[in-house]
């Protein structure tokens, strides 16, 4: 009997030395797992980050170009409008005459259709 209660308590002991191997090893792979968990959100960040630089830096060079853009087109609108305003002022001054009677003719047409309304 009492080879029977060492028997037993033997293989308790194996029982509860094998567990406590186990709960080891479970907590070394938790920690290990937490560990490469932190790691990888690291490099999300640092990635995210990056792309985030990226993003900002070619917005601002798209908003460089969209100004630049912008500023010739007002030039060339200028230039144009410009060239036209001398274009009617020399065509009035080589012929006045009928640019009077054009004048005329518009604002005839001008009036009528603000009495229509």
């Amino acid at each position: 009997m009492a080879d029977v209660a060492n028997n037993r308590r033997n293989n308790i002991e194996e029982v509860a030395s094998t567990a406590k191997n186990l709960a080891d090893r479970g907590a070394n792979m938790a920690s290990r797992t937490a560990e490469a968990a932190k790691d990888t959100m690291h490099q999300v960040a640092d990635k995210a980050g990056e792309y985030a630089h990226d993003a900002r830096e070619w917005a601002g060079q798209a908003g460089e170009k969209a100004q630049k853009w912008a500023e010739e087109a007002y030039d060339v609108v200028g230039d144009k409008a410009g060239e036209f305003g001398r274009d009617v002022t020399n065509l009035i001054r080589r012929h006045p005459l009928p640019a009077v009677l054009i004048g005329f003719g518009v604002g005839l047409l001008m009036g009528r259709a603000a009495r229509m309304v």
